[in-house]
Order: structure tokens, then C-alpha cells, then sequence
């Protein structure tokens, strides 16, 4: 196989963890964070819209998170910077 071969392969390979883990890792954080404030809106309940309002905030943060992932594993897949530096 010629080096173009192998580093279209490994970069396909590499996006595909990188968004495995890209989409994983955050879906795993929102859960626990919308556990977590559950469980402290049923501790406290009168402190329900400001719980809520840092939630959102967080789950905010968490999905733009992944969606930068997703970005940049779409750059590395179809506009790949390291091609150009192959023979």
C-alpha cells in the first residue's frame, strides 16, 4: 500500500475513536450531571430555579463540548492538514 493508503486509513481509524469517545465521554457527564442536581433539587427543593438555571448552563457547556469533537474530527477526516506534506 502506498503512504497515502496508510495515512487515509489511520486517520479514518483515529477519527473513529476520536468520535466514539468525543460523543461517549459527554453523554456520560450530562447524565451525571442531570443526576446530580436531580438528587439536590430533591434535597432542596426551593432551590429549584437556580439548580435548574446552572443545569443548563452546564449541559450547555457540555454538549458544545461535543459538538467541537465532531468538528474537528470532520476537519481531520475531509480536510485533512497532513496530506499535503505526502510525496
Amino acid at each position: 500500500m502506498s503512504d497515502m493508503s496508510w495515512l487515509v486509513i489511520a486517520s479514518t481509524v483515529v477519527a473513529v475513536l476520536g468520535i466514539a469517545l468525543g460523543v461517549m465521554l459527554p453523554a456520560l457527564a450530562m447524565g451525571r450531571a442531570i443526576s446530580q442536581a436531580l438528587d439536590a433539587i430533591a434535597r432542596q427543593p426551593e432551590a429549584e430555579p437556580a439548580i435548574s438555571r446552572l443545569l443548563f448552563i452546564g449541559l450547555a457547556m457540555i454538549e458544545s463540548l461535543a459538538i467541537y469533537c465532531l468538528v474537528i474530527i470532520l476537519i481531520v477526516l475531509f480536510r485533512n492538514p497532513l496530506l499535503a506534506y505526502l510525496p
